[in-house]
C-alpha cells in the first residue's frame, strides 16, 4: 500500500480514536447514570461502530481507495492500530493482561469484539455504501 494512503489511514484513525474517547465520556458521564451498566455498554458499543462507519464514510473520498483488498488492508490497519493502543495504554496504566482481557468477551453487554471486526470492516463497507465496490 503506497506510503500516502498510510499516512492518510493513520490520521482518519486518529479523528476516529477522538471520537472513541469521546463515545467513552458520553457513556460515562451520560449513559451510566441513566441506564443499567449493560444496556449502557450496548448502546455504547452500537454508537461507536455506526461511528467508525460513518467515520470511514466521511474520510472513504480523501483515502482514495477503493481495491477492495485495499480497503480491507486498510481496515485491518485500524485494527492493528487500536489493538497496539489499547494493549499499550492499558499497560502503561498498570493494569494485567487478565484485565485488559476481559473487554474481549461480551460479559455484561461489553460489544468491543464487534467494535473491532467492525473496524476492520468499515473501510469495505463505506465503500459498499457508496457503491464503489
Amino acid at each position: 500500500m503506497p506510503v500516502s494512503v498510510m499516512i492518510k489511514a493513520f490520521v482518519i484513525w486518529l479523528c476516529i480514536l477522538a471520537l472513541a474517547v469521546g463515545n467513552g465520556i458520553l457513556r460515562e458521564a451520560v449513559l451510566m447514570p441513566h441506564l443499567a451498566q449493560s444496556a449502557a455498554y450496548v448502546l455504547s458499543g452500537l454508537l461507536l461502530c455506526a461511528v467508525v462507519i460513518a467515520a470511514a464514510y466521511v474520510w472513504l473520498p480523501w483515502l482514495r481507495v477503493d481495491s477492495p483488498f485495499r480497503l480491507w488492508l486498510v481496515g485491518l490497519f485500524w485494527l492493528m492500530l487500536t489493538l497496539v493502543f489499547e494493549f499499550g495504554f492499558g499497560l502503561w496504566q498498570g493494569k494485567s493482561w487478565a484485565v485488559l482481557m476481559q473487554a474481549y468477551t461480551f460479559k455484561g453487554g461489553n460489544l468491543w469484539p464487534l467494535v473491532l471486526a467492525v473496524t476492520a470492516a468499515a473501510p469495505y463497507i463505506a465503500a459498499r455504501l457508496r457503491g464503489l465496490v
